[in-house]
């Protein structure tokens, strides 16, 4: 039988401090559940194969897209369809959920920068 555990999201935020690197927490069928903190602008990006879900934990988070900018509180969400363009942007530190499927690559089909790298997340 599968280990079944209960995760809390307080005690693995305290795990890690890197921005923009998101940290896997469990598996839900073919997903991760993903934990990551965010502040300053990330790269306008998109996804091809995959949506993207934003739950803010802390923090106020806004995606800009192409033709407006979304603005989540803490305890809300927002799914990106797949192939939408999108920036996420953070004002102060914000700490995200993410759920998404295991080929999802941070940087979906933007070209690396020295500072945002891509990534499917690590474990902690």
């Amino acid at each position: 039988m599968k280990n079944i555990v209960v995760i809390n999201l307080t005690e693995k935020l305290y795990k890690f401090s890197d921005l923009w690197s998101p940290k896997i927490i469990a598996e839900l069928n073919d997903a991760y559940v993903k934990l990551a903190k965010l502040n300053g602008e990330y790269i306008w990006h998109k996804h091809d194969h995959e949506d993207e879900m934003f739950f803010v934990i802390s923090g106020t988070l806004k995606i800009e897209l192409r033709d407006k900018v979304l603005e989540l509180q803490p305890g809300e969400l927002v799914v990106i369809p797949k192939g939408i363009e999108h920036r996420p942007v953070a004002d102060s530190e914000v700490h995200v959920m993410l759920i998404e499927p295991k080929s999802t690559l941070s940087t979906g089909d933007a070209e690396i920068t020295n500072d945002k790298k891509s990534t499917h997340g690590e474990w902690i």
